[in-house]
């Protein structure tokens, strides 16, 4: 048999009030003059009937979609390899289920001109737009912003005043740098984590440069190898080090999906970590904990970049004035065995 749909009449009569009253209270229409004790009364009605809106009913009195479009610059196949994703979106839903919003995941492939993030917002489809992991240029987003419609940065464009959480990328590289080079090596070696295109890359590499630039120590590209995400090509740029005349005594890898690819490449040359080669990775995933040796890295805080997104999208569709516009997060470095000093 099927259960027959619970309507906010049958609300609105448990109460005794109008289905408007009963539509605005449930949809938190702002500026609604509703007494505390009323809503209290339709709230306990709801629950007790076990009443939820209807989805197109909703947004055709709210005018909202109650939706957020988390969009990852990447392919699908680059997506679904990101071991750092899951943490971030847990934040996420934290704080926008909390909310009543549910998020649309949309992984948007750069090499194709043609997939677009920014009709999502233009059709109706969402509310705001979180974009992570921006390029060094990102004309949708520029162009949303200069709308005045909701979009924030996982990250951060610079030179436009678009709302964002990020962490500092070049202090965190250039610890990472810093703690190899206090370790005694000299040729450190660099996989990025993903093309020089991508900001969050870019500023790992600048801190990279400024480790090796404050210890004295010359820069040699011949040491720095190109990512793309993925384990696979932290395998492939390892293999391209190693194979080197004078291949580096220590890496230091972007990304630690990446590095898990290029310890494998170490290991199977016969070579040991540290031993041979130390490598520190960045992100603190937490399958780091269970590889061996276990990976030092530089802690980036996930769940909280997802978290402080969320917060900052929701302030932006409630036309609510964020406290910070731009939000920078600690990071840290995890010393553990992969660098011969844990």
């Amino acid at each position: 048999m099927t259960r027959k749909r619970i309507t906010s009449a049958a609300v609105a009569q448990e109460v005794g009030v109008s289905r408007t009253t009963v539509s605005l209270v449930l949809n938190n229409i702002p500026n609604a003059s509703i007494p505390a004790e009323t809503r209290r009364k339709v709230l306990d009605a709801a629950a007790r009937l076990n009443y939820h809106p209807n989805a197109s009913g909703r947004r055709l009195v709210s005018g909202r979609t109650h939706m957020l479009a988390y969009v990852l610059h990447q392919s699908p196949e680059w997506a679904a390899a990101d071991l750092f994703l899951p943490e971030v979106l847990r934040g996420l839903n934290a704080v926008t289920q909390s909310s009543g919003y549910h998020i649309l995941f949309r992984p948007v492939d750069p090499n194709n001109p043609e997939d677009s993030y920014a009709s999502l917002i233009y059709e109706g489809h969402v509310d705001a737009i979180i974009l992570s992991g921006p390029q060094l240029d990102e004309p949708e987003a520029i162009t949303l912003h200069r709308q005045n419609l909701p979009v924030v940065v996982t990250g951060h464009l610079p030179g436009y005043d678009i709302p964002s959480v990020d962490v500092n990328n070049v202090e965190g590289a250039r610890i990472a740098t810093t703690h190899l080079i206090n370790l005694g090596h000299q040729r450190i070696g660099l996989i990025t984590n993903a093309p020089r295109s991508y900001l969050a890359s870019q500023e790992r590499f600048d801190g990279y440069c400024d480790g090796l630039m404050a210890a004295g120590l010359p820069f040699d590209k011949k040491l720095v190898q190109e990512g793309h995400f993925s384990a696979y090509s932290g395998f492939q740029s390892m293999n391209s080090l190693l194979e080197l005349n004078e291949p580096p005594t220590a890496v230091f890898v972007a990304s630690d999906v990446v590095a898990f690819g290029a310890m494998r490449a170490v290991k199977e040359r016969g070579q040991r970590i540290p031993q041979d080669i130390a490598i520190v990775g960045f992100d603190d995933v937490p399958i780091g904990l269970y590889i061996e040796p276990q990976l030092t890295t530089v802690h980036l805080p996930a769940y909280e970049l997802g978290w402080h997104t969320g917060q900052l999208a929701l302030q932006l569709i409630n036309q609510e004035k964020p406290g910070k516009l731009h939000q920078f997060l600690p990071t840290e470095l995890v010393v553990r065995a992969s660098c011969g000093a844990a």
